[in-house]
């Protein structure tokens, strides 16, 4: 049994927007609406908030982890506003040909994330958009949710085609907001 409640986010496609191009800048980053407002809401009720996002662009050298940062910082001011909190954030810089461990749909940064907070992933939801995420999420045997957001609404598509039979139960909801109301409705 985890000691403190412990929720894990995709960033790009779940809190703010994607962009096929990558989020590069500060600038480039905007958030989803209702995202900030659904974290802060999180906050409140003593939730970690964790993100484990892939940031391949830095590998591809469109981006530098200094940019990455002032990306981060934007996020966090934004965030703040409505006093929400994000307690860390695991990203991985490698794009598939490095064949990392910490590429999301691999787990190995569910697994630091849970070796470092002591935490069993089994009861903690991992919020994502993409089949990645899911994946990710699934072998790490942590709780997946799939928002339509981002890539959401494509990555249904992909579960529900038939070549993702594993994944079919994976619970679905328009956005983050709506499944922060609904976790929080049935944690009350």
């Amino acid at each position: 049994m985890n000691k403190f409640k412990i929720i894990i986010l995709d960033r790009d496609g779940v809190i703010n927007q994607d962009s096929d191009s990558f989020v590069k800048s500060p600038e480039e980053w905007i958030a989803v609406p209702g995202s900030l407002e659904a974290i802060a809401r999180l906050s409140r009720e003593r939730y970690i908030v964790v993100i484990i996002t892939n940031q391949s662009g830095i590998s591809r050298g469109l981006l530098t982890i200094n940019m990455l940062n002032r990306i981060h910082q934007k996020m966090f001011s934004e965030l703040s506003r409505f006093g929400g909190e994000i307690s860390a954030i695991f990203f991985c810089p490698h794009s598939e040909k490095d064949n990392c461990d910490c590429r999301k749909p691999a787990p190995g940064l569910f697994f630091k994330l849970a070796e470092r907070l002591n935490v069993d992933l089994r009861e903690v939801y991992a919020v994502g958009d993409s089949l990645r995420d899911i994946q990710a999420a699934t072998t790490a045997s942590a709780r997946p949710v799939l928002v339509r957001t981002g890539k959401g609404e494509h990555t249904y598509k992909q579960i529900h085609s038939g070549q993702h039979q594993d994944l079919v139960n994976t619970p679905v909801y328009p956005d983050l907001e709506s499944f922060v109301t609904e976790l929080l409705h049935q944690s009350h």
